[in-house]
């Protein structure tokens, strides 16, 4: 083969100023001054790529809101391991989080703060010996509760949070469990059977795990019918709640709610391929505006919660 070479003189070129820039100077970052305010820290962060979508999710969860519209925080367990409860309750308190949907680990660890103001074992530890998951009282207690709860036709999260309200939980009031009920907002509890310590329990009832979780589904759904110009927010579940969240907002569209325009995000750690699909791309595609960003729960959480405050503010 032969290859001539190219006549880089004959090569086209055009004004820079000509050119579509994605970047420009007042979407730059501000260097910070010491002893200014949050509300100037927020404002100094560059307005572009997660900088911009970081103040869109703000704003779009103060409109909310204002609005009077949902915001429904989903969530796994990893956020209360976390030592998030207090700023989650301190929101719901204030009226900005009106919704709240879990997995069944994030219910577990939840009830054991109240419980006992400590959660979180040693896997790998209990793992080995064959003890993990298997203390008594987190299984006996939650489900007995889940048991009289679906005996009165209760979901899952009203009857773990009324056993809070009614028990001896010396830490009630770090549990969002118990904030669901004395806060009168929806939190729904959405098991996967065989994925939590309760399950491994002798007292388990597969019968009552599903109609518990089933019920709660039911209610979840209610909530995004209404979801219109809202907030969806899933903070570090990657399977259970982007499935959950797909099958409850395709129950509300089939039954003639208009679910178009409102708003997701998830807040994770890594990208995952549910969260992507399921709560920032497909559900937004009529309409809406769905974000994914990236970093530890310990500190997404508290910047969103006090940016949004400060918005409001």
């Amino acid at each position: 083969m032969n290859f001539p070479p190219l006549d880089f003189s004959r090569i086209r070129t055009y004004p820079l100023r000509e050119r579509d820039n994605k970047v420009h100077r007042e979407e730059l970052a501000r260097p910070w001054q010491p002893g200014g305010s949050f509300a100037a820290f927020i404002k100094s962060l560059p307005q572009i790529l997660i900088g911009k979508d970081f103040r869109a999710l703000v704003t779009a969860t103060a409109e909310a809101v204002r609005n009077r519209r949902p915001v429904l925080v989903m969530m796994g367990a990893h956020p209360i391991k976390c030592g998030l409860n207090p700023i989650l309750l301190d929101l719901i308190g204030r009226g900005v989080i009106n919704a709240l949907a879990v997995n069944g680990a994030a219910a577990i660890h939840d009830f054991e703060l109240a419980l006992i103001g400590a959660t979180s074992e040693d896997v790998q530890r209990g793992l080995d010996d064959g003890s993990f998951g298997m203390n008594d009282d987190t299984g006996r207690q939650m489900n007995r509760a889940l048991a009289d709860g679906v005996a009165q036709g209760i979901g899952a999260g009203r009857a773990l949070g009324e056993t809070i309200v009614k028990g001896a939980f010396p830490h009630k009031a770090l549990s969002l469990l118990h904030a669901g009920v004395t806060a009168n907002i929806p939190l729904t509890v959405h098991i996967a059977i065989g994925t939590d310590i309760i399950h491994q329990h002798p007292t388990a009832d597969g019968a009552v795990l599903g109609e518990a979780s089933y019920l709660d589904f039911q209610k979840l759904a209610a909530v995004i019918a209404q979801l219109e110009g809202g907030v969806a927010l899933n903070i570090g579940s990657a399977v259970v709640m982007p499935e959950v969240f797909l099958k409850a907002l395709t129950v509300a569209r089939n039954l003639g709610h208009t679910v178009d325009h409102f708003t997701t995000a998830t807040f994770d750690m890594n990208r995952h391929y549910r969260p992507t699909e399921n709560v920032v791309r497909r559900p937004t595609h009529k309409g809406g505006h769905g974000y994914y960003i990236v970093g530890h729960h310990e500190l997404l959480v508290p910047l969103w919660a006090a940016a949004v405050l400060e918005q409001l503010k």
